[in-house]
């Protein structure tokens, strides 16, 4: 029995899941990460760790004050969501000191040339090297330059198995590969090597302008409103829904669903009789206003029952700081021994045992 005990657990699989706290969670952001994540777990016997990437987060971002927000309003999203901090191990990057120090570490066995080849390096310099008398580094910081280190240091402290990624993420995780061979070769076995896990059935949700929904393009509808006490989250985003840009088809003009956003929203959330009877709309000539009414109940449906939890969270920032806690707590059961095994295979240890 004990046997057949062990080899259970060593098929579990390890799941490691990191949010950047840089911004306000949008409708994409539910649809791409958050939902996919949350259900993933709930039927499954996989550990699974979820962290703040907090120190990423300053690494393109130097307001503290968004920092610091952020950080408290994706905590609550999560939560409220229906992420299980009893479930899973959730905690905040930064307070799981091994984590870097681990990096540290990394750095010294990890190939500069392997930065080298990091996407969102070269695209920093390939801007750079398209301008006149400008240096090939000019805004490259130390921190954009080793963040696939400390990415590999958060995957590798845990030994994390699988690692679900966006498409542009997988070349880090590949790199996290590469390193952990590394250490193993020169050193001491230690580290798991991660695979990427890429699920491309996520959809990827379009923004009200047309244009893939994006912090960075301002065309996002907000998953839980902007703070603004004057607007209900539920008028916030109603609104958001309403500026969606169609076509000039007019009502009773038969649309094609294939080339709507709003269609392709509505998708992410409905079932499949549902958006059945949606594209039957769509030929019947649905009218934009009532289709974006539509769009906006069947939204509202899913994220309605969230808000109270969210805004509950909010206007108790302790009781998210002790969930945070209880995760770093946690954590930092395993770190400190991946961290102590880490620093005496490369010879850092004690000279002699005191009485």
């Amino acid at each position: 029995m004990s046997n057949q005990t062990d080899a259970a657990k060593k098929e579990t699989n390890r799941i490691l899941t990191g949010i950047k706290p840089t911004g306000i969670p949008h409708l994409g952001n539910y649809v791409g990460a958050i939902r996919p994540a949350i259900e993933s777990i709930q039927n499954s016997d996989d550990e699974a760790f979820f962290f703040l990437a907090d120190y990423h987060g300053i690494i393109g971002c130097y307001d503290p004050a968004i920092i610091h927000e952020s950080t408290k309003i994706i905590a609550a999203t999560w939560i409220a969501c229906g992420l299980d901090p009893e479930r899973v191990t959730f905690y905040r990057q930064s307070d799981v000191p091994e984590i870097p120090e681990l990096a540290w570490i990394l750095n010294c066995s990890c190939a500069k040339g392997l930065m080298n080849r990091a996407h969102a390096y070269k695209a920093a310099v390939d801007i750079n090297t398209e301008k006149t008398d400008v240096d090939a580094d000019q805004g490259v910081t130390m921190g954009l330059f080793g963040y696939p280190v400390l990415m590999a240091a958060d995957i590798l402290m845990f030994n994390a198995t699988h690692v679900p990624v966006g498409r542009d993420q997988v070349q880090h995780i590949e790199m996290a590969r590469d390193i952990a061979g590394t250490f193993n070769h020169r050193y001491k076995t230690l580290f798991t090597l991660p695979t990427a896990v890429v699920d491309d059935d996520i959809p990827l949700l379009t923004g009200l302008d047309g244009r893939k929904m994006s912090k960075s393009y301002g065309n996002t509808i907000p998953l839980f409103g902007e703070p603004n006490p004057q607007v209900s989250p539920e008028k916030q985003m109603h609104k958001a829904i309403m500026k969606i840009v169609t076509n000039s088809q007019l009502p009773e003009e038969a649309k094609d669903p294939d080339d709507s956003a709003i269609f392709e929203i509505y998708k992410a959330f409905a079932t499949p009789e549902e958006i059945a009877d949606m594209r039957a709309q769509y030929a019947a000539g649905i009218g934009w206003g009532d289709a974006k009414k539509a769009l906006f109940a069947k939204i509202n449906d899913e994220i309605a029952p969230f808000r109270a939890r969210y805004q509950e969270l909010m206007a108790n920032p302790k009781e998210l700081e002790e969930i945070l806690q209880m995760g770093a707590a946690k954590a930092r059961r395993h770190s400190r021994k991946q961290l102590d095994k880490s620093r005496r295979a490369i010879g850092i240890r004690p000279l002699a045992k005191l009485k």
